[in-house]
């Protein structure tokens, strides 16, 4: 597949964007706390090396229970968790490329096709964010349509940028690269890799969704072009902290505490309508009782 554009002209178009970005401060809307909208803003995850067939089995009943929007696995625990979920309305995510993002092309086509011949219909590929720093941006853009072309939608596309390696225009750059190449979502992070989602840089990564596709529209004469979500993740543990990422911006959270976090939300919920035993207070399972810990 060629590239789209010269580097040149790439770093025109993420210049461009750059100096027209407004990020607004003030809150995005967030589903109402302990409502089932609220759970489908997360992908319930568990990605650690160590994991067993049983803890995916647990991770898949938990997502039945809670009504999450995923299950985020590894491309090898894909079969396992769509069989788990039949009969739901909770799909399965795999991960692309994890968690590095410097395979090359061959090895993530590869993962690509195991996730979706097991039944996948997300897939979250981690970006080779070391071509940002040299700013090789029609290597990255050749990549991302490639897998776009191989995964076409329905299945929706989340492109991992591994924000704590990144700087502001670099953050930039890989968003509207990702925009250009027709993904769903930009998530922050891995969570195996320096320090995961920030407020910060999902309200800068939701302000380049918001800016960039009308302007691509515009260009092919698509005014219905949607426009990117973003997808925080990494370091997500606690109902505020979940509560605050959607407010700057998010439409979805990775994280492998949304147990907790809807137990948390729908506890406050009751106590907003003055429950019977709402005020008691639950206290949060130590790692040591968890089947897994972030991610």
């Amino acid at each position: 597949m060629t590239t789209r554009y010269t580097d040149a002209e790439w770093a025109s178009i993420i210049h461009q964007t750059e100096n027209s970005l407004v990020v607004k401060e003030t809150p995005y809307p967030c589903p109402a706390i302990g409502s089932s909208a609220f759970a489908k803003t997360i992908d319930h995850t568990l990605l650690k090396l160590q994991a067993t067939a049983m803890q995916i089995d647990a991770l898949c009943a938990e997502a039945r229970v809670a009504g999450f929007a995923t299950v985020c696995v590894r491309p090898n625990f894909v079969s396992r968790a769509v069989s788990n979920l039949k009969g739901s309305d909770i799909k399965v995510d795999a991960v692309v490329g994890f968690p590095e993002g410097t395979q090359d092309l061959y090895q993530k086509m590869e993962e690509t096709s195991l996730a979706l011949s097991s039944g996948a219909s997300e897939l979250d590929i981690v970006l080779n964010y070391p071509l940002l720093h040299t700013h090789s941006y029609s290597a990255i853009y050749t990549e991302l349509a490639s897998l776009r072309s191989q995964a076409p939608h329905p299945t929706l596309l989340k492109l991992i940028l591994e924000t704590s390696q990144l700087s502001r225009g670099e953050i930039i750059a890989a968003c509207s690269i990702a925009a250009v190449a027709n993904f769903d979502f930009v998530k922050t992070s891995t969570g195996f890799l320096g320090q995961g989602a920030t407020e910060k840089n999902v309200r800068l990564m939701r302000a380049v969704c918001d800016r960039i596709a009308p302007a691509i529209g515009a260009l092919e004469g698509d005014a219905r072009r949607n426009a990117m979500r973003v997808k925080a993740s990494g370091g997500i543990k606690t109902l505020d902290e979940a509560v605050g990422m959607l407010e700057a911006g998010a439409g979805r959270l990775g994280t492998s505490g949304g147990v907790w976090i809807v137990k948390e939300g729908m506890e406050r919920a009751q106590r907003s309508f003055g429950a019977p035993g709402a005020g008691e207070e639950v206290e949060r399972p130590g790692l040591q009782t968890r089947l897994f810990t972030d991610y």
